[in-house]
């Protein structure tokens, strides 16, 4: 799956799992350029990543490399870009951007043009190779450049792939912020578990494992939401009269309003990071 040399723009969580995923996978160490404007970051860089190259520099790892994966905050995305253009002019690699809210056009016109730009929205559990990434390519990028941007990021999970960019931010709202969705689920149940008197251990325990089942049924049984919902929800049970109360209260409503608020700040910051650019 080597596609040459594969910088990385910051050292931060999302780039060693993309790292450690490459490697695991079987990518030359050799391979892997990452910079980093922190010593202790880069000292632990290299003792995580042996044979890569760590180094200080955004635009001499940037010179090495066939890709350029941009892993740094949204705010300060368009400070580290625009020093790069020179040098990104002259080499054309593939840039990945896996920084949230922050569009392509905006982020090739940082790098002076006419440049392959994919933009990636992985979500946290890509830490522990577990995660789901959403992939956009501009129609600058070619099919040889897309399969090598997938190779590259589905070494922390799998990755779907829309078609359009603005999908990026209902990815975002949905897998970018799920995680949390879930932790505050877990949350919510261990805690009445204890109120009603189990203790927190084996809450949690209880909790943690109904969610990994419910999550491989959900993967492996091919059935609906909705059917298997029904296979628990027994007429008059214990789930019904759960789900009524729900019902009642518009849960679903409700939780669908959080996403799309989720969603529309998604668009809110490419909003700001594109006016910002400007000044």
């Amino acid at each position: 799956m080597d596609y040459g040399k594969v910088a990385f723009i910051g050292g931060g969580n999302m780039a060693r799992a993309l790292v450690g995923g490459m490697l695991a996978a079987g990518y030359e160490p050799g391979h892997v350029l990452i910079s980093d404007p922190v010593a202790e970051n880069r000292d632990s860089l290299a003792n995580e990543f042996p044979g890569a190259i760590v180094s200080d520099s955004n635009a001499e790892v940037v010179r090495e490399a066939e890709c350029v994966v941009l892993a740094v905050k949204p705010q300060i995305l368009s400070a580290v870009c625009k020093p790069l253009a020179a040098a990104v002019q002259q080499t054309r690699p593939l840039i990945i951007s896996v920084a949230a809210g922050v569009r392509s056009n905006d982020i090739d016109s940082w790098l002076g043009g006419e440049l392959s730009v994919v933009r990636v929205m992985p979500n946290q559990p890509a830490l522990l190779r577990l995660g789901v990434s959403g992939m956009y390519a501009n129609d600058k990028t070619s099919k040889q450049q897309r399969r090598a941007a997938n190779n590259i990021v589905s070494t922390t999970g799998p990755v779907v792939t829309v078609a359009s960019e603005d999908d990026i931010d209902t990815v975002t709202a949905v897998s970018g912020t799920g995680p949390a969705y879930f932790y505050l689920l877990v949350d919510m149940l261990v805690n009445v578990a204890v109120e009603l008197g189990l203790d927190h251990e084996s809450a949690l325990a209880l909790v943690l494992e109904t969610a990994r089942g419910a999550g491989e049924m959900a993967e492996q049984s091919g059935e609906s939401m909705d059917t298997l919902i029904a296979r628990v929800r027994s007429p008059g049970g214990t789930t019904a009269a759960a789900f009524d109360h729900l019902d009642a209260h518009g849960f679903r409503d409700i939780f669908s309003a959080a996403v799309i608020a989720a969603r529309d700040r998604a668009v809110d910051l490419a909003d700001q990071a594109h006016e910002n650019s400007q000044d």
